[in-house]
């Protein structure tokens, strides 16, 4: 790749990294990232696995009463992942809002009430809670997303009722925001009129019908996972945050797979038979361990290949680096390597994470090993994440240490020769 392509290429991804919108959505979907684990461990001890004789749940329940310490993580999960789509409407219009420099509680709460006002109701009239959640992402992207720009137009128009000094900072922006509100929930509830009337479905259906249930079908699959893996580690060879760049692309597609997967868990579903391979957590826990490019099979290669030679620059780098990539935190050891624009790295730092996406998808697929059914913090360290993320299956371990060993062995050739490289440049070979 010459220069020019290399600059233009940086410079198109950084671009679209800093896009206002998908940083709204990237962020929109980090502040609520709590929640969701929260949501998902709730469910995962809910039914979490025998150990030997003794049952945690059965145990919880003799405490507190049978069928109540499943009740406890039953309301976990109606305010968390069963309400995601009520959530991330907000999150994302405040984000949004807050980058314009206008009111982000304001925008945000009306981006939550059109949200519950689109939403379907039951034959009794109760929300349907089944576009509350997961199912509705798209929704309330778009809805967030075009509200706010509205709330933006308005604002700036000055359709707004301006307050006399000395009035309370939190009583002005509450007035100022009416008329737009006003203005913009009318504007939704006629389209919810007509909706109804000409469509005969709700936005929520039609959005889901002809734009998530593809994607997500889509997203499912060996090709994608291998996509993203590969987009993921070239965005960070050349120094852009891969995983953020694509983050607010990739969450809104896998965060519905990995809540089909925990609902059927929650049910008693076994992890082998819930339906989805390729979730963020099959990345997170399989691909990414020591972070973007499994750099932690880097360090052990370098800690095996550099034994003699104690002040060797790759074995310092891996002693620095080594305490964060424990916890999937990698930038000590791609920006001191380096592995950024460093053309000795670039084959085993993409070919690395594409080869255990295969061997991963591969070993689910065929049901050597569950597949996801939680949602843990992405600094989880190896080993133990493998074990959550199956819902307590020692198959998730012996995947992540059979893609750790090779992962190793395929970045120990490049290392020797990044090694000698650096030992010709010392005029020491």
């Amino acid at each position: 790749m010459n220069g020019k392509v290399t600059e233009k290429f940086i410079e198109i991804a950084g671009r679209i990294g800093a896009q206002r919108h998908l940083v709204a959505v990237r962020d929109g979907f980090v502040s609520i990232m709590p929640l969701i684990i929260v949501g998902s461990l709730a469910i995962l001890i809910n039914n979490f696995p025998p150990l030997g004789s003794f049952n945690f749940v059965e145990w919880m329940n003799g405490v507190l009463g049978e069928g109540n310490w499943q009740a406890v993580g039953g309301s976990i999960w109606n305010g968390t992942f069963a309400v995601l789509g009520l959530l991330v409407a907000f999150s994302i219009a405040y984000n949004l809002a807050k980058s314009y420099e206008i009111d982000g509680l304001s925008a945000g709460l009306i981006s939550a009430a059109a949200y519950i006002m689109l939403v379907p109701v039951t034959e009794d009239w109760g929300l349907n809670f089944a576009w509350l959640g997961a199912q509705g992402l798209f929704v309330a992207m778009i809805l967030s997303i075009g509200l706010t720009e509205l709330f933006r137009i308005l604002v700036k128009s000055r359709w707004t009722i301006k307050m006399p000094e000395g009035v309370p900072e939190g009583v002005a922006r509450s007035f100022q925001a009416l008329i737009p509100a006003t203005i913009i929930l009318i504007l939704v509830g006629c389209f919810q009129a007509l909706m109804s009337i000409f469509a005969e479905i709700s936005v929520f259906e039609f959005i889901f019908i002809v734009i998530q249930q593809p994607l997500q079908g889509l997203g499912n699959t060996l090709p994608a996972a291998i996509f993203i893996a590969f987009l993921n580690h070239l965005l960070w060879f050349f120094g852009l945050h891969g995983t953020n760049i694509i983050g607010s692309i990739i969450e809104p597609l896998y965060l519905p797979l990995i809540q089909e997967n925990l609902e059927l868990f929650k049910s008693g579903v076994s992890a082998f038979d819930v339906p989805n391979t390729v979730t963020k957590p099959f990345l997170d826990s399989y691909v990414f361990m020591g972070g973007s490019g499994t750099t932690i099979a880097l360090i052990a290669a370098i800690f095996i290949v550099i034994r003699k030679e104690k002040n060797h620059p790759y074995r310092e780098v891996g002693k620095l680096s080594s305490p964060a990539a424990i916890f999937n935190i990698n930038e000590p050891v791609i920006f001191g390597l380096p592995i950024v624009l460093n053309p000795a790295m670039l084959i085993p730092f993409i070919m690395v994470p594409v080869t255990l996406t295969i061997t991963s998808y591969l070993a689910l697929s065929s049901g050597l090993v569950p597949k996801t059914v939680a949602i843990i913090p992405w600094t989880t360290p190896p080993i133990l994440s493998g074990y959550l993320v199956t819902g307590g299956s020692w198959r998730g371990v012996a995947l992540q240490v059979f893609n750790l060993v090779l992962a190793t062995l395929m970045y120990i050739p490049f290392v020797i020769v990044g090694a000698r490289a650096l030992r010709k440049q010392a005029g020491r070979e």
